[in-house]
């Protein structure tokens, strides 16, 4: 097998600069175009599971994405009034070969684009150039660019690897028919505080009822720029009319503070961290249908061009990145590259979109809904006799499963999750 191909990536978000590495540890040398003509470190947190934090080993960057990072210890999850409903634990601390750990995604994508440019070239990043569109030829595709100077260029490569995001131009070009995405009726507003930290310094919290309004919050990046504060992200969810698809659109969190008013957490002021938000962006939850494929010719989409999923439970940014390891292991081993990208597929999209759908379903998130209505909104006096506790576990294990990282355990009968009361000591 040649490792000659001429490959370009286009997008250079984390899912095309994780594929970039990829191929680059199986011998290509891929090129990146990216329509910013700088990248910076934009965006708020991500959830990085368990597999992802693995994806970084192999890449060789686990030290450098520790660095940068905060080790996720526990999830807890809370009804609309701040009793406590289910815990488990996370990563290492659970039983996991690697840790679930949070962070900044811009600080993660400036970690993978350092890394791109150390491994493979001053180059490799060719900025501020977007795709037009692309024509399939026998053996080769023709890539037509825009540059911001308004100029525009044609490029020839072997293969295309489309990473570019949730507006794909190539998806659109592919799938004329699924171009046009569905508002789900729900919005949600993302933002970071910088504040003391709470509980263990790795909590996740979940607080709310999803019918009503769902919050979840947690820690992504300890003493921040010297500060001695940690950098808590913080995401709502809530029913508003929209129909724009962008992460960037500002947001006040004056919409949301009645929420939680009569949320009482003894460790946390929730709205107060509210308040104080360094910023607050609003990003409409956009259906996008599951695509029944990702390849045409010598076209291949990956990351959120392919799968775009609810920014739920960590998996959108995981999934991406293990895109780029599967897709560099058939082109390192499938001599025919459009055989290749169709191998990639192949073990790829059902897995995917399975858990595209399982999102829109809320996933182990379910758990606060099911409280809400088996207590017609009040408090309870024992959560056990509301959700016990292996019903609990049960959704739990069911989800972590579904999402490729079974639970340490669980196949054994042993209680995975626990009440933070029944412990011994946190």
């Amino acid at each position: 097998m040649t490792t000659t191909l001429d490959i370009a990536i286009i997008g250079a978000g984390p899912a095309g600069l994780a594929a970039a590495l990829r191929l680059h540890q199986r011998g290509f040398r891929p090129r990146l175009y990216e329509s910013v003509s700088e990248l910076k470190p934009l965006g708020v947190g991500l959830d990085v599971k368990v597999y992802g934090t693995k994806e970084f080993d192999e890449l060789g960057l686990l030290e450098e994405f520790r660095a940068i990072s905060v080790d996720a210890q526990e999830s807890i999850f809370y009804n609309k009034y701040g009793q406590e409903i289910y815990a488990e634990l996370c990563g290492t601390h659970m039983g996991y070969l690697y840790e679930q750990r949070f962070v900044h995604r811009g600080r993660l994508q400036m970690l993978l684009y350092r890394t791109v440019i150390e491994r493979l070239g001053e180059d490799a990043v060719v900025q501020g150039a977007r795709c037009l569109r692309y024509t399939n030829h026998d053996d080769s595709v023709t890539l037509d660019l825009q540059h911001t100077d308004g100029t525009t260029s044609q490029i020839e490569a072997d293969i295309v690897i489309a990473g570019d995001g949730i507006k794909s131009v190539v998806r659109r070009q592919m799938h004329p028919e699924s171009s046009e995405p569905t508002y789900s009726g729900i919005t949600m507003w993302r933002g970071t505080t910088l504040m003391e930290p709470f509980l263990t310094g790795g909590t996740i919290l979940h607080i709310g009822a999803p019918q009503i309004s769902s919050m979840i919050v947690y820690p992504i990046a300890d003493d921040f720029e010297g500060s001695g504060l940690t950098l808590v992200n913080w995401v709502v969810e809530a029913t508003r009319d929209e129909t724009v698809e962008d992460w960037n659109q500002l947001g006040t969190v004056e919409e949301i503070l009645p929420y939680y008013d009569e949320t009482d957490l003894p460790f946390l002021d929730v709205q107060q961290m509210l308040r104080d938000a360094r910023e607050v962006y609003l990003f409409p939850l956009i259906r996008h249908e599951p695509l029944e494929s990702w390849v045409d010719g010598r076209v291949v989409l990956i990351g959120d061009a392919a799968h775009a999923m609810y920014p739920r439970g960590g998996n959108g940014a995981c999934q991406s990145i293990v895109d780029g390891a599967v897709l560099a292991e058939k082109l390192a081993t499938i001599d025919d590259p459009a055989e290749a990208l169709q191998a990639f597929q192949d073990q790829r999209l059902t897995i995917v979109n399975n858990i595209v759908l399982s999102h829109r379903g809320e996933g182990y998130e379910v758990i606060r809904r099911m409280v809400e209505e088996r207590t017609d909104g009040e408090r309870f006096s024992d959560i056990e006799d509301v959700l016990p506790l292996t019903e609990a576990d049960e959704i739990f294990s069911k989800y972590h499963a579904l999402a490729g990282q079974p639970r340490p355990g669980h196949e054994t009968g042993q209680a995975t999750g626990f009440r933070t009361w029944q412990l011994a000591e946190r």
